[in-house]
């Protein structure tokens, strides 16, 4: 299976992917404008953090499982992957623990000045009167805006470091926060108002694009620090900047809008001179720990793709079809059957939207859920029932709503 890897990957697991019998093709200095014209042989592509467009997805008519090493597929075009069949995957949680403790060092590094302070000292210079001026977190009151896996690893560092934790989610109850040991806030504009630190830990989507803006900055305390290792585009940096150069605000970030593509490249975005602005180059899973837990999930879910055809971590697949009908089909496990079936439901021009056949202990029978986005009419059902000796008995189920898979 043709595989190409665009992006950095361990040489141990590269030979993993050879031992797999995967055809591998290691090119991770390629830009990514230079992938539509080189996959189109490949079955599997591999990226980290190179996009993914719709003209490499378009390129190719082999193509059919792209899997991000990492989290999200924010740069992944996820839509026309699936209008073109191809399968998108990832590997969440594994940098988690990585992400959390970037959260920490990005808090204590903005509220300690410790960059500013190395560099004083690179210069030669001792300044412990300027530098002993810190609030120290102990006791401040932290909001975390997202209960992922990083969120919630956030909130085990947090009762650690003695912060009082408010929390939002969309899915958050009153019961998990009270198993986290947080206080559920249900209106976000509340972590805002209320919280000495918040930190951002929710995916990049429509709803959530410019989640902090202007106004929501306005309701943060004097002083107070956003933290984002997320994704820049669910910040205003616009607004963002404009409250820091007001000395508002203190922000540490790990991720920016816009931010390079490549891994080296020239950046000189005005928000970067701000000295209350500490920094990093969107490194926020990139320890050995995390990298080395992301290539064995990768490895996982290229093995089962290979040697089954199913896709783990599937983010693309859909939740409801348009099916309204169930059909069901015991048989005899014998060649032809389902083709009988499939041959019949064609002619009547009803379409099938999803089919799960399930062999019974002895591998002498077994049960076919076929889903119809149309009714199929008693005299079908007939010619079903009879037409086909290893046939051995229909039911048909209306379903209420679209069938959630």
């Amino acid at each position: 299976m043709k595989t190409l890897i665009a992006d950095k990957f361990s040489e141990a697991h590269l030979d993993r992917l050879n031992q797999l019998g995967c055809e591998v093709t290691y090119q991770p200095s390629l830009k990514a404008e230079e992938l539509p014209p080189l996959v189109g042989p490949y079955k599997i592509l591999v990226v980290r953090s190179k996009p993914v467009t719709a003209a490499t997805l378009t390129a190719s008519d082999q193509l059919a499982l792209v899997l991000r090493a990492g989290a999200g597929v924010n740069t992944i075009d996820v839509k026309t992957a699936s209008a073109r069949g191809v399968f998108v995957s990832n590997c969440p949680g594994k940098n988690s623990i990585a992400v959390a403790e970037l959260v920490f060092a990005l808090l204590l590094a903005v509220d300690r000045r410790i960059a500013d302070s190395v560099a004083a000292l690179r210069a030669h210079q001792w300044n412990k009167k300027e530098f002993s001026k810190a609030d120290g977190v102990f006791g401040k009151t932290l909001g975390v805006v997202g209960l992922g896996r990083i969120g919630r690893e956030v909130i085990v560092r947090a009762h650690a470091f003695g912060l009082r934790t408010l929390a939002w989610s969309r899915s958050l109850t009153a019961q998990q926060a009270e198993e986290l040991g947080v206080e559920r806030c249900g209106d976000l504009d509340d972590i805002f108002r209320r919280a000495d630190i918040v930190t951002l830990h929710v995916a990049l989507k429509p709803e959530t694009r410019r989640l902090v803006n202007a106004s929501r900055l306005a309701l943060m305390k004097p002083n107070a620090i956003l933290i984002n290792t997320a994704r820049g585009e669910v910040v205003d940096q616009d607004a963002l900047r404009a409250a820091l150069q007001a000395g508002k605000l203190r922000a540490g970030l790990d991720v920016f809008d816009p931010e390079p593509a490549e891994a080296i490249a020239d950046f000189a975005d005005p928000i970067l001179g701000l000295p209350n602005l500490y920094g990093t180059p969107h490194i926020g899973a990139s320890t050995e720990q995390a990298q080395e837990a992301i290539g064995q999930e990768a490895i996982r879910v290229i093995e089962t793709f290979v040697k089954t055809g199913l896709v783990l971590n599937c983010v693309n697949h859909a939740t409801r079809t348009p099916a309204k009908w169930q059909l069901i089909v015991r048989h005899y496990n014998r060649v032809g059957v389902l083709a009988f079936v499939m041959d019949k439901i064609r002619r009547a021009e009803i379409n099938v939207e999803e089919v799960q056949n399930v062999i019974l202990e002895g591998g002498v029978a077994a049960s076919c859920r076929i889903q119809l986005d149309g009714e199929p009419g008693s005299s079908l059902l007939a010619a079903i029932k009879v037409g086909n000796p290893d046939i051995i008995g229909l039911e048909l189920l209306r379903l209420a709503t679209p069938i959630q898979l």
